[in-house]
């Protein structure tokens, strides 16, 4: 239903054939978003950075396809969203490379491939395990949190500001995106990220949270 009336609200579509949903997060309280995006009929590019989650989904048949490979992922995306195919890829990574590759084929082809976006890290929770820096591999990051959790810290919040400093160069571009309620906007405003809303107050975010304005 949130992906549905993301479409018919951004993007004034009842049929959400041939558009792409960008998210990340398959773990407990993400892991519908793969089969939420089939069942739309669109396009769903989800990232994970723990391979344990990603062959749960798969196996459990919420995930179609799997890949580590950004190059895959994009030849993918352009193949299913041309032939309006369902899909739902998981990406083995950081949702943040994946956005920046998404920033890049924008600069390089002129090609806007995602339609509407979204977060469902556990970024109500980024020190701990939440949120995972892309600058280290899962396992790295996963050794840094116990042996030094202030450099974790400083991390992940050079992590959140490259994150939306991507989804903003695609936002201006026509991407929709919104906040699922797990304090993404939050943590990134206070890690510096440039997510307030122009001319409104400090408590104001440029994106809207799917509560107010999707699902309300």
């Amino acid at each position: 239903l949130t992906v549905l009336n993301a479409g018919r609200r951004y993007l004034k579509a009842e049929d959400l054939s041939g558009k792409v949903f960008v998210t990340s997060g398959l773990g407990g309280m993400s892991g519908a978003q793969a089969k939420a995006a089939v069942i739309a009929g669109c396009v769903g590019i989800i990232a994970e950075v723990d391979e344990a989650a990603l062959l749960k989904r798969h196996k459990q048949g919420w995930l179609m396809e799997i890949s580590n490979n950004l190059d895959h992922c994009i030849a993918r995306l352009r193949d299913a969203r041309k032939n309006k195919i369902a899909l739902s890829l998981g990406y083995h990574g950081n949702v943040v490379d994946l956005w920046e590759r998404l920033v890049y084929e924008l600069d390089t082809t002129g090609d806007l491939l995602v339609d509407l976006g979204s977060d469902q890290t556990s970024c109500h929770n980024p020190f701990s395990g939440g949120y995972y820096p892309v600058q280290l591999g899962f396992e790295e990051a996963k050794q840094l949190l116990s042996t030094n959790p202030g450099k974790f810290r400083t991390l992940v919040q050079e992590s959140l500001k490259r994150h939306v400093a991507a989804i903003n160069r695609l936002a201006d571009k026509g991407m929709f995106f919104w906040d699922y309620g797990n304090a993404f906007l939050l943590e990134a405003q206070r890690a510096g990220a440039d997510v307030e809303k122009r001319g409104a107050s400090k408590t104001e975010f440029r994106y809207p949270s799917y509560v107010q304005h999707i699902m309300g």
